[in-house]
């Protein structure tokens, strides 16, 4: 059960996908800076004067009724972004790996199974032993068994 364990720990898959996790959240967190610093100022700017940026109030009075646009907007090119970096940096170059070692699985010669080796050997053998019979002509030396 723990070699299984092992095994499925040491596979590339599952190594490859915690460091995805790291680095993905670690990134996030950039992008989260970037856009909300300059991207929702920026976006903010389109709404009036009377409001807190591109938005409105349900109900004019209660902060908690305000419709915030650009935290939509925000999101969504956080999320563009996030999506890009990881199919630029991750998803893209491991297909490429994968390609070029699939190129490198080319069919080649096929090796011999081990049946058909040990069938060859023996074809060899009996061969051998149709046109070169070994004959016994030394005396026996052992002696007379007891």
């Amino acid at each position: 059960m723990l070699k299984g364990f092992k095994d499925f720990l040491m596979r590339g898959n599952v190594v490859d996908l915690a460091v995805a996790v790291v680095i993905g959240t670690a990134f996030t967190a950039i992008v989260t800076a970037f856009t909300t610093s300059l991207i929702k100022p920026l976006i903010a700017s389109l709404g009036s004067t009377e409001t807190k940026g591109l938005g409105f109030y349900i109900r004019s009075g209660k902060e908690d009724t305000y419709l915030d646009f650009s935290n939509v907007i925000n999101a969504a090119i956080n999320f563009v972004i996030v999506a890009a970096v990881v199919y630029f940096v991750l998803v893209l170059p491991i297909q490429k790996i994968q390609e070029r070692r699939k190129r490198g699985e080319e069919a080649g010669p096929s090796e011999p199974t081990d049946v058909e080796l040990l069938i060859e050997i023996r074809d060899l053998l009996a061969n051998r032993q149709q046109t070169t019979p070994v004959q016994n002509t030394a005396p026996d030396r052992r002696g007379p068994a007891i």
